[in-house]
């Protein structure tokens, strides 16, 4: 936990809330964080317990939390017009399904919350201040405990009858090469199910980080994420992709994924090359802050119609 600086009369709440830990923040602005917290992602009830004492103590010591922005891992409802709007929906992570995340954080700390995906969230991190800074169309995907994408188009995130579900697309899979039969719960090899950090470890029995770079499973690994950036830039046609999350940070996979993703093009795209590739897809630049980032941007946005 961080503690910096001298109380003010408004201050912003930020929270990451991800399916292994809920990141939480409490800021001037997103480039002036005060106080850091982070709880690991149990039940609703012990998780949203810690995150409320967290920023309820934090508005004793510093002063009023005027706004509260929720970047939340999903599915969620983002249609004002639902009932269920700030709810976790239909989630593979136990115990969640049907939370009222953004109505409990509200109720509890009498402010008002904005509201979106974690991807979405981290998007706007980056499109603020990282990797995406004056770039109008780009992708964000968090490869990690799962697979998820924001999507910005002419500088605004997309959502449509609900927000993209990048993970849920479905996959090509050599079954002779990979008989892997995935990790979704709901459609077993699908790109989540084949690459998100858990079916590393199921189809591997070693976590990603125990694996040396030479493992056969990072080749495999880029083959499903080389394809799954064919299916972005024909569909969105982005000026950028940057990939994030735990998986990730086996570094060596980017050089593997481009050379993969010029070999799946066949020189259909012309605005990727060999010589741009290396800016077409990239790491993310906020370090493990795009989510926090965008979660404060969130709840300054939010502020401003107060």
């Amino acid at each position: 936990m961080e503690v910096q600086g001298n109380a003010v009369n408004t201050l912003l709440g930020g929270i990451e809330a991800g399916g292994t830990k809920f990141n939480c923040a409490i800021a001037a602005n997103p480039d002036d964080v005060w106080e850091r917290a982070s709880f690991p992602t149990t039940t609703p009830e012990e998780t949203l317990g810690q995150v409320i004492e967290f920023f309820q103590a934090g508005a004793q010591r510093h002063g009023p939390i005027s706004t509260l922005g929720v970047a939340s891992f999903g599915p969620v409802d983002l249609n004002p017009q639902s009932s269920q709007y700030g709810f976790i929906t239909n989630t593979p992570k136990n115990g969640w399904s049907n939370t009222n995340l953004a109505g409990q954080l509200q109720g509890a700390l009498s402010i008002p919350v904005a509201f979106d995906t974690d991807v979405n969230g981290a998007a706007l991190g980056e499109h603020l201040c990282g990797a995406a800074v004056g770039v109008k169309n780009f992708v964000y995907v968090t490869i990690g405990t799962g697979i998820g994408a924001g999507v910005m188009v002419d500088s605004k995130l997309v959502n449509g009858a609900m927000h993209p579900e990048i993970g849920h697309m479905l996959m090509p899979q050599d079954r002779r090469r990979d008989p892997y039969p995935g990790h979704c719960p709901f459609h077993g090899n699908c790109l989540e199910g084949l690459a998100c950090g858990p079916a590393i470890e199921d189809r591997w029995g070693l976590r990603g980080q125990s694996m040396d770079s030479d493992h056969p499973a990072w080749d495999l690994q880029a083959e499903y994420l080389a394809t799954m950036c064919i299916n972005l830039t024909s569909c969105y046609s982005p000026e950028r992709i940057i990939l994030g999350g735990g998986v990730m940070e086996q570094t060596h996979l980017f050089p593997r994924i481009r050379h993969k993703f010029l070999d799946l093009a066949g020189g259909y795209f012309p605005q990727v090359s060999q010589g741009n590739i290396r800016s077409f897809i990239v790491p993310p630049k906020l370090a493990g802050r795009s989510g926090e980032v965008g979660s404060l941007r969130m709840a300054q946005a939010l502020c401003s119609n107060y």
